[in-house]
């Protein structure tokens, strides 16, 4: 069965998807790097053709990402999706939470197109958090805990649950 990890922005989706994907033995795909191999940074598609165009990639990405039999890293946004939202139905989800304070210092390291500052980190996190918990299988907080303590934890909830 696939591992697909959701969650917020900077919640550590794609830092745990690799170490999980290694501890599992299974290939790992990152949506929005796919994305951006194929098509150009994030931000720049949004610029350029908006968020329904980039919605869009995001789809064909996780189409093709659920398809494998792999740990999956899905876009903040992915599941906002109606049919994504379906198909993660036949994966296991594991739901990534960050609080606040943990985040502050990982976002202005980056470039995300819906994520300029706190506040608004906040406000996208309040308004998706309801959703990403009615698609998720587990759920762990990423916010002060070591990274190889989180990877092992939720490696043990796959295996248990295969």
């Amino acid at each position: 069965m696939t591992v697909v990890l959701i969650g917020p922005p900077a919640a550590g989706k794609t830092r745990i998807g690799k170490r999980l994907a290694t501890r599992l033995g299974r290939p790992f795909i990152d949506t929005d790097h796919e994305i951006v191999a194929e098509h150009g940074p994030i931000a720049q598609i949004f610029a350029d053709h908006g968020e329904p165009y980039f919605r869009r990639l995001e789809r064909e990405a996780v189409v093709r990402a659920l398809d494998q039999h792999a740990v999956v890293s899905l876009g903040g946004g992915a599941v906002l999706d109606p049919q994504t939202q379906a198909d993660l139905a036949a994966a296991s989800v594991i739901l990534l939470t960050v609080d606040a304070d943990a985040v502050a210092a990982r976002i202005g390291t980056t470039k995300r197109p819906l994520v300029t500052d706190l506040a608004s980190w906040q406000a996208l996190v309040d308004s998706r958090a309801e959703l990403y918990a009615s698609l998720a299988d587990y759920s762990t907080d990423t916010s002060t805990r070591p990274l190889d303590a989180i990877v092992e934890e939720i490696a043990l909830w796959v295996e248990g649950n295969r």
